[in-house]
């Protein structure tokens, strides 16, 4: 696995914690970090993702809304969500290459969401790339979704 996937699937598993239990948010567990990921470089990327999906998770909650046409973010299966979320962090703020934020979230997608999730986040992180891109129409999905 490459070392910044496992990063994000740290990171995705603390945003989605973050989801089902608010109440614990407050702080980021440096401990699990470390033990998950040794590494002081990867520690940091993690706790960017983290600290970048909570602090534009309104907005981003917003543009998953607008964008996930037909469905509500409660009607979303919380690993589909906090995927989302993190992708979509990644595509809007970070200095990530939007087609490799992507791709790495519709890799986490197949590992940990259901038999769609690749294809759903896909296409949904697609549509933000493109709209941040200054167009609104999606045209092709960035990364081809094979299984």
């Amino acid at each position: 696995m490459p070392r910044r996937r496992l990063a994000r699937e740290v990171a995705f598993q603390i945003v989605y914690q973050d989801d089902l239990n608010p109440q614990e948010t407050a702080t980021i567990d440096v401990a699990y970090l470390r033990e998950r990921l040794q590494a002081d470089d990867l520690i940091e990327f993690a706790k960017q993702l983290v600290r970048g999906v909570r602090n534009h998770r309104e907005e981003i909650d917003g543009l998953i809304r607008r964008v996930a046409v037909n469905w509500s973010l409660e009607r979303m299966s919380p690993t589909d969500r906090n995927l989302l979320r993190l992708g979509a962090y990644e595509v809007l703020y970070a200095d990530t290459p939007p087609k490799a934020a992507i791709n790495e979230a519709i890799e986490l997608a197949k590992r940990f969401g259901g038999a769609q999730s690749g294809k759903f986040v896909n296409g949904i992180l697609d549509q933000m790339m493109h709209e941040k891109a200054g167009g609104s129409d999606a045209g092709e999905p960035a990364v081809a979704d094979e299984e």
